[in-house]
């Protein structure tokens, strides 16, 4: 269930614990958050470097969706190549939480008008439901970043990667190089402490059984995706 208090603030102690998939203390995902702070002056900069890295460390594949409640823990997803905007933000709060920074999960639907015609075709709709991103808590102050697009990817459909300072909200760009519109928040899902997975995977098959093709035996192929030259 979404956390709908208005009253939070940001020595909540539920926003620096552990979760079942926000798995924090696990040592991978402590050593990693460790190795990638080291230095940093403050939690701005901490911040700042987690998320570039959670962005760059997962390829954003949005055929990379699966049912298996393990492989959307953090630990997990560290051993992994590829992730979508809900298994990046995990990780982005996970290794937030190790490094003490306080952060939760956010969800809000989005309307990709520069989706692939594969994935438009496979989904039925150009409307991406629980699309993840991260609320960090940086001096007493939440601020907003999705991690989803890897700088890559950002390349390939003509937009800018997303950078975060660790002081304004990174969310996802409404227009690509071109001043075409490119990502549109229509809904706003809630904040909550740790994945709804069950929540999440119920809406994504009411919504993309829907006039959507299926997806082939063996998965999806798209260039745009899973061409790996850069």
């Amino acid at each position: 269930m979404a956390d709908t208090s208005s009253s939070i603030t940001g020595d909540d102690p539920r926003l620096l614990a552990p979760g079942r998939f926000v798995d924090s203390d696990h040592p991978a995902v402590r050593e990693h958050a460790a190795a990638v702070v080291a230095g940093a002056s403050g939690d701005r900069e901490r911040a700042a470097r987690l998320f570039r890295d959670a962005r760059e460390l997962l390829r954003y594949d949005p055929y990379s969706i699966t049912i298996n409640p393990e492989d959307y823990r953090a630990s997990a997803l560290l051993t992994k190549e590829r992730g979508f905007c809900v298994t990046k933000a995990v990780l982005l709060c996970a290794l937030c939480r190790a490094a003490g920074v306080p952060a939760r999960l956010g969800f809000a639907d989005v309307r990709n008008h520069l989706a692939s015609p594969r994935l438009r075709a496979m989904m039925g709709t150009d409307l991406f439901v629980f699309h993840g991103y991260v609320e960090i808590w940086i001096e007493g102050r939440p601020v907003k970043a999705t991690p989803a697009f890897n700088a890559s990817l950002c390349r390939r459909f003509g937009v800018p990667p997303l950078e975060f300072d660790g002081t304004h909200d990174a969310l996802l760009q409404p227009f690509d190089g071109a001043g075409r519109r490119h990502m549109e928040y229509v809904r706003e899902r809630g904040l909550y402490f740790d994945l709804p997975l069950e929540e999440i995977l119920t809406t994504f098959a009411t919504t993309y059984r829907q006039g959507g093709e299926a997806p082939a035996p063996g998965g999806v192929v798209d260039p745009i995706f899973h061409d790996d030259a850069e």
